[in-house]
């Protein structure tokens, strides 16, 4: 059974331009420095769009990971979605929202994850905090870039 996680962050940032700057390439690849991250295939610079792909290889726990996630639902500026289409999990689905506030915005990301072969127990003590840390440090690199 897949594992399941949400982060918030609140920004006094417009929820268009988190929204715009979560679908740059470009920033994700700046943000994910610590794991040499890079996108070789599909949409490889500029912003991704729904139904179009792109293939990361990254290194994490020691080992290069190749994985290719596709935009599966796109709602400017409120929502979108990336699935893994291909790669090393049996799930996972990466919902961001984004929600203007009187006071700047709210950005809400849920993932969803399987784990092809450790299951649950390892989802929950490794897969899980070592995924919720990835994108905290993904949102902290694009509010950093907005202000």
């Amino acid at each position: 059974m897949p594992s399941t996680f949400t982060l918030v962050t609140d920004a006094q940032i417009s929820a268009q331009a988190l929204f715009d700057l979560s679908l740059d390439i470009d920033a994700h690849v700046s943000s994910m420095s610590q794991s040499a991250e890079r996108a070789v295939a599909g949409v490889m610079t500029g912003q991704i769009g729904l139904g179009e792909t792109v293939t990361w290889r990254a290194r994490h726990f020691g080992v290069w990971w190749t994985m290719t996630s596709q935009i599966t639902a796109l709602d400017r500026p409120t929502q979108f979605i990336d699935q893994q289409v291909r790669g090393p999990f049996k799930t996972f689905i990466h919902e961001h929202r984004f929600e203007q506030l009187t006071t700047g915005s709210r950005m809400t990301d849920t993932v969803t994850v399987a784990s092809p072969i450790f299951g649950s127990l390892a989802e929950r003590l490794v897969l899980v905090p070592y995924l919720r840390g990835l994108i905290a440090k993904r949102n902290e690199h694009l509010l950093a870039a907005l202000r």
